[in-house]
This record gives C-alpha cells, sequence and structure tokens, in this order.
C-alpha cells in the first residue's frame, strides 16, 4: 500500500519535470532569438497597459488594506509584548547596577583600600587616602540638591544629577565609591520624578509647561513613566473641560459637535506631544494607540448614552453623532491614529437600532393613515417639504405621507455609507413599501374574503377604507406606480456617494440619472416594481371575476351561452356577447379615468388594461369547465355558436388593437381560444363555412361604434353573414387576422 502510494505521489513530480524539460528546450536550440522572444511576450497594446496598470493598482489598495486591518487586529499582542519588554529592560538594568556595586564594594573589601581625609581632586578621580573628602562633597551635593528640589528648580536639579552620574561613573572606575551615595542620588531623582507627574497632571499646567515636565521627566531616565504620565495628564484636563460642558438647548449636533471637538483635541495634542517627545519609537506609539482606543471607546458611551441619545434617540441623532465623530476621527489619520474602525464597531449598532425604529415608524403611521385615506388623489399639502413646484405628483393621503417620511428618511445618510448600512436600509423601505402595497391590496373589495385567513405582514392587521369605485382603485395603483417607479428611487439615490451620481436637488429627474443609479439601486427598484405588480394582478383578477360571475357566484361566460345557439335558428343579430360588451365598457371607463391619473406615465396605464385583458382571456382559455361542455356535451358545438365565439375573440382583439392595447399574451390567449373551438367543432362532424374576416371586422367596429354611443345610421339593418363577403372555410379560421 505504501508502494502504490508512492507510485501514486511521484508520478505528478515526474510529469511535471518532463513538461519542465519540453518548456526550456526552446531556449537550448542554437536558434533561440532573445530579442524575438521577449518582444512576442511583451507585444500588448495600450488598452492592455491600462487594464494591468489598474489591476495593479487595485491590487496596491488591497494589500495596503489588508496590511492596515492586520496591523490593527494585532496591536493588542504588540502592545502587550512590547511592555513587557520594557519591564524586563529596566530589571536588567536595576540588576546590573546592583551587581556592579556589589562587585565594586567586594573589590574594595578584598583589596583594603582606605581614603584619608583630602578635597575633591579637580578633574573628578579620587586618590586611595580621600574618603573622608568625598563624604564630605557628598554631602554638601546632596544638600544643594535638597534645596534645588524644595524650590522647583528642574532645570538646575537636573543639570546636578549629570554632574552627580558622572562622578559616580568616575568613581566606579576608580572603585572608590559607595553605595549609600548612590542610593541617595536615585531617592532625589523619585522625588523629582514625582513632583513632576503631580504637576502634569494640574489641570491648570498648560501645554508647554505640560511638555517641559514631561521631557524633564524622561531626562531622569524613566521614559516609560514619563509617557504614561503625559497621556494621563491629557485625559486628566479633558475631563476637567468636561465638567464646565452643559448639553445644547441647539439640539443633539450641537452637543455632539461640541464633546466630540473636545475630546479629538485631547487626543491630537497628545498625540503631538508624543510625537515631539519621545519620536517614533514602537513601544510609545504602542501605547498611544491603546490608550487612544480605550479613551475613544469610553468616549462613544459618554457620547451616545449620556448625551447625545438620551432624549431623543432617534435616526437622525444617531447618524449626526456618528457624521460629526467620525469627521473628527478622520482629521487624525494623517498621526496614524486610525480610530475610525473604533466607533464604527460601536455606532452601528447604534445606528442599525434606530434605523429599524425609525421604518417601524414609517410603517405605523402610513397604516394609521390608510385606515382613514378616502383614496382621492391630491397634490401635497401647500407647504409639504421636499416638493418641487417644478416637479408634483398626485397621490391619496396615506401615500403622500408614506412619501413624506421616506424623505425625511434619507435626509441624513453620509453616515450609513460610511458604516456601509445602505444596503440594510434599501432593504428595510423595500420591507415597508411591500407592507404598504399590502394595504392598497386589502383595500379592493372582496380582496379578503375572510379576515382570519389573512396573512399579510406589518401592516396586515390593520383596518383598511375600503375603494369602492373604479377611480379609488385606480388611485391605489397610482399610488403604488408612483412611488415604486418615481418617488422612491430619487429618494434612494441619496445614498450614493457625490462622485457616483449626478442627481439634482431640486426633484427633477435628468436623463444621466438612470446611468448612474448604481446596480443595488436598480435592482432595488425592479424589486419594488415587481411589488407593484402584486396589486396590479389582485386588481385585475378582480375585475375580471366581476364581469365573469354575478354576485351570485353564477358565470356569466359559460359554454351553454354558445351551444344553445343554434337551438334558436339562423335569425341571428350578430353582435358580440353581453360580457365582452361589459368588458368594452369598463375598459373605456378605466382608459379614461387612468389619462387623468397616469399622466407622464402612460406606459404604466397601457400596461395595466393589457393585464385586465389578458386575464379574462387566460382565464377563459384555461376553464377546464366551459371546454369539457364544448368538446363532450351536453349538445355539441353548432356553426353558429362557433361564430359567435370567433366573433367575440376578433371583438377582443380588435378594440385592443385600436386602443394599441395588444399583448403576445392576448394574441395568444385568443388564438389557443379560437383553435380548441374549431377541432371541438370539426369532431362533431359538421361541416360549416365561416365568414371573411372583413364581415368580423365590420360587426366588431360598428359595435364599438354603437357602445361608444358613436353607432352610424343603418336603419335597424342586420349584419348578414353573406353579405358582399366570400365564404371561407372552418381550417382557414384558424390564423384570424387584427382588425
Amino acid at each position: 500500500m505504501a508502494a502504490k502510494t508512492a507510485r501514486i505521489k511521484s508520478t505528478p513530480t515526474k510529469e511535471n519535470g518532463v513538461r519542465a524539460e519540453e518548456g526550456l528546450s526552446m531556449f537550448k536550440s542554437d536558434k533561440f532569438d532573445a530579442d524575438a522572444y521577449v518582444q512576442s511576450k511583451c507585444s500588448i497594446n495600450e488598452k492592455d497597459i491600462k487594464q494591468l496598470c489598474s489591476y495593479l493598482l487595485d491590487m496596491k489598495r488591497a494589500s495596503a488594506e489588508e496590511m492596515r486591518l492586520s496591523v490593527y487586529a494585532n496591536y493588542p499582542s504588540f502592545i502587550r509584548t512590547s511592555k513587557e519588554i520594557s519591564d524586563l529592560e529596566g530589571e536588567l538594568s536595576s540588576i546590573r547596577n546592583l551587581l556592579s556595586t556589589q562587585a565594586t564594594l567586594i573589590h574594595a573589601l578584598a583589596n583594603g583600600v582606605y581614603i584619608d581625609d583630602g578635597d575633591k581632586p579637580c578633574d573628578g578621580s579620587f586618590g586611595d587616602n580621600d574618603l573622608y573628602a568625598l563624604e564630605k562633597w557628598a554631602a554638601e551635593y546632596l544638600d544643594q540638591l535638597d534645596a534645588l528640589l524644595a524650590e522647583r528648580r528642574v532645570d538646575e536639579a537636573l543639570a546636578a544629577f549629570d554632574d552627580g552620574e558622572v562622578l559616580v561613573s568616575q568613581a566606579n572606575e576608580s572603585h572608590t565609591i559607595t553605595s549609600s551615595l548612590q542610593v541617595a542620588i536615585s531617592q532625589r531623582k523619585r522625588k523629582l520624578a514625582d513632583q513632576l507627574a503631580k504637576a502634569a497632571c494640574q489641570p491648570s499646567t498648560r501645554g508647554g509647561e505640560l511638555r517641559s515636565a514631561i521631557t524633564a521627566l524622561k531626562r531622569l531616565g524613566d521614559g516609560p513613566r514619563a509617557h504614561t504620565v503625559l497621556l494621563d495628564a491629557h485625559f486628566q484636563r479633558y475631563q476637567y473641560n468636561m465638567q464646565s460642558l452643559r448639553p445644547s438647548s441647539n439640539g443633539v449636533a450641537y452637543t455632539a459637535a461640541a464633546l466630540s471637538q473636545l475630546f479629538f483635541s485631547a487626543i491630537s495634542h497628545a498625540s503631538s506631544d508624543s510625537l515631539g517627545i519621545f519620536g517614533e519609537e514602537p513601544a510609545y506609539s504602542s501605547e498611544l494607540v491603546t490608550w487612544a482606543t480605550n479613551q475613544t471607546e469610553a468616549f462613544f458611551f459618554l457620547l451616545v448614552k449620556k448625551h447625545a441619545l438620551a432624549s431623543s434617540g432617534g435616526l437622525r441623532a444617531a447618524a449626526e453623532c456618528a457624521q460629526i465623530a467620525l469627521g473628527h476621527c478622520s482629521l487624525l489619520e494623517a498621526r496614524g491614529l486610525s480610530l475610525c474602525p473604533v466607533l464604527l464597531k460601536h455606532f452601528k449598532p447604534v445606528v442599525e437600532q434606530a434605523l429599524e425604529a425609525n421604518l417601524k415608524r414609517i410603517e405605523d403611521n402610513t397604516a394609521a393613515m390608510a385606515a382613514a385615506d378616502d383614496w382621492v388623489l391630491t397634490y401635497p399639502p401647500a407647504g409639504s417639504r421636499h416638493v418641487s413646484t417644478a416637479f408634483q405628483n398626485k397621490l391619496t393621503s396615506s401615500a403622500h405621507r408614506f412619501n413624506l417620511m421616506v424623505q425625511d428618511f434619507f435626509e441624513d445618510v453620509g453616515p450609513l455609507l460610511s458604516m456601509q448600512l445602505g444596503s440594510k436600509a434599501l432593504q428595510g423601505l423595500f420591507r415597508v413599501f411591500n407592507s404598504y402595497v399590502d394595504v392598497l391590496i386589502r383595500a379592493l373589495p372582496g380582496s379578503i374574503e375572510d379576515e382570519e385567513e389573512a396573512n399579510f405582514e406589518g401592516f396586515g392587521n390593520k383596518i383598511v377604507q375600503m375603494a369602492e369605485t373604479e377611480a379609488h382603485q385606480l388611485a391605489l395603483l397610482a399610488n403604488a406606480s408612483l412611488l415604486a417607479g418615481e418617488l422612491l428611487p430619487r429618494a434612494a439615490m441619496k445614498l450614493t456617494p457625490l462622485d457616483q451620481t449626478s442627481h439634482r436637488t431640486d426633484g427633477i429627474r435628468r436623463p444621466s440619472d438612470r446611468q448612474n443609479r448604481n446596480p443595488e439601486q436598480r435592482e432595488w427598484k425592479r424589486r419594488l416594481l415587481s411589488t407593484v405588480d402584486k396589486l396590479k394582478d389582485a386588481f385585475c383578477c378582480q375585475h375580471a371575476l366581476d364581469l365573469i360571475f354575478t354576485e351570485e357566484g353564477d358565470c356569466r361566460l359559460s359554454a351553454d351561452m354558445y351551444i344553445n345557439m343554434d337551438e334558436n335558428g339562423d335569425d341571428v343579430d350578430w353582435f358580440p356577447s353581453l360580457v365582452f360588451q361589459e368588458l368594452f365598457a369598463k375598459f373605456n371607463r378605466m382608459a379614461s379615468l387612468a389619462a387623468d391619473m397616469f399622466v407622464g406615465r402612460e406606459r404604466f396605464a397601457t400596461s395595466l388594461l393589457m393585464r385586465l385583458k389578458e386575464t379574462v382571456i387566460l382565464w377563459l382559455s384555461g376553464d377546464q369547465s366551459f371546454w369539457d361542455d364544448i368538446e363532450k356535451g351536453p349538445r355539441p358545438l353548432g356553426p353558429l355558436g362557433l361564430r359567435q365565439l370567433y366573433l367575440d375573440m376578433k371583438f377582443v382583439t380588435c378594440f385592443a388593437s385600436h386602443g394599441r392595447y395588444r399583448s403576445r399574451n392576448l394574441h395568444r390567449g385568443t388564438n389557443e381560444i379560437i383553435s380548441k373551438a374549431l377541432a371541438a367543432f370539426t369532431a362533431t362532424g359538421l361541416d360549416s363555412e365561416l365568414p371573411k374576416d372583413d364581415w368580423f371586422t365590420e360587426i366588431c367596429l360598428d359595435g364599438m361604434e354603437r357602445l361608444s354611443g358613436k353607432a352610424k345610421g343603418n336603419n335597424g339593418e342586420v349584419h348578414s353573414p353573406t353579405a358582399s363577403v366570400s365564404a371561407q372555410s372552418v381550417s382557414s379560421a384558424r390564423s384570424h387576422g387584427s382588425c
């Protein structure tokens, strides 16, 4: 088994070696031309070079971003390691000094060194008999240090410490120094360091005094403490300034701006002082980043929980706070402090919560308006915001309210973009609009037979005013189509960065708006329009059922109206059937109403009327009980019934053509009905001839004129199937023409 595995593993290696050998064979040839080879590999055009450059730049940006995120993610471990190293260095230094002192003492004791009385040598070295003189000088030196420390003469004390270090160093080289002097100097250094640290943390200490104190503390040899004291001093000053700050009566934005300016000014000054005094040493830079990160998190809770959102908590308040804080935070990027991710981490959940609350408010308020809406189209109320004088739209009261609240919703969207919440805002708004469309569907009479079986979300359990008339029902469609096709997409364009859109603030659509809308918003608009299709289908289904069925539930478009015609003889007044006459009348009424309601959106009105016709024809084409009666009895379909059915289908296509409302579905549906009827008639074995299309066309045109109140005087003449037309066979009628 192991041998088999070895063979399997070695096979790719061997194949790769063969391929490599074949690939290198061209370089071994005596005829190999290096210049031609390079030229063949480099022969790319300008477009390819630009694409390559663009690809390399994208890789560079992605690499830089990944490096920044990686460095930021590993800051805690890096800082912890740096502090451990710094602490270890301090301990090693203390051990080294202790060992040096002990070694000096042991060496002196071993050699029996004695120092006699004498003065301090001029060159700073001591002889073997100068112990008393050294002790005398040390006592005076320490007294002088105590005086300087008491009088807070920091610069002179630092200079004295430097002199003492020189003497201690020289004495160590002579092996004559005792440990008592070194301990005394260290004690006074700690005392001065404590004085400097206490003075630095006083709120009254100004910038120059603070920097001088920290610099002096650093000169004392305790850099880590000096840096920590510097950061603490800036924090103390920030807290002191916060005590005098009170919430502004001008609103959340002013309070947030004041808080943010105070905090990020403290961070900025701390960063400047750290860089100016300690340079870019990694240990200090890491401590600065850690301190700034912790303080930023604390600042967020102070800003959001205590001051900014304590009273309102709305989306606008959260957005304003985020926008102000992120704006100040971005100014620190040049100093190497990337604090925006810290703020985003905490702000994002707050803004998301406010976003959901705002969407729920839009949903509830619009539902309340829908309960009292009379479904009459009106212009926006006078003085309404977000309404351009050049572009006003007729909507019902609930739709006006919905539109105004959506416009307010998109007022402050900058933070939503920076926090990558644009998609979430669009999804939430789509959900609310979908719920509003469900309300409009419920406003259609007969759309819900049993309230307990209704399964609408959001607005579903709300009471809604019924749209009783055709004008009111068309107003429902005017609401949905205008919101989905124009108003909501235009408002959502505020979520597009300024460098990606050229929309105008006056509300007037420009030709370039569609091209400039990003793919996500195009898909979002498509989903809105598909939601409107639900309302359109419900509308057409309701009106089709009103035509086909009576209030008692009896079918008015049954097979009996065709198969019973041949029992009445040949004396027939050829005219479209009553149900199709009513369809024509309903169609004309709705076309007239739509012309006034859908100004500028005639395409939607056309598609709506197309859908209405298609619904009736497709229902007839798919009604199995109708075709069972036509094909199987109780009586066969006769020549007169076939002719009437053909005339009805011809009438539907004729008035659809005159109104330019024909569609492929309508054409396919009428053809399918005629084909099924012809097949059923042929199966009976009867033979009949249908008139040519001119005969049907004349009757259809005359019927349209009479039903429209424009009938020509014909003295009561009845159209004859043989009048001025020649007969056509049943088989030739399978492909009927149009009006």
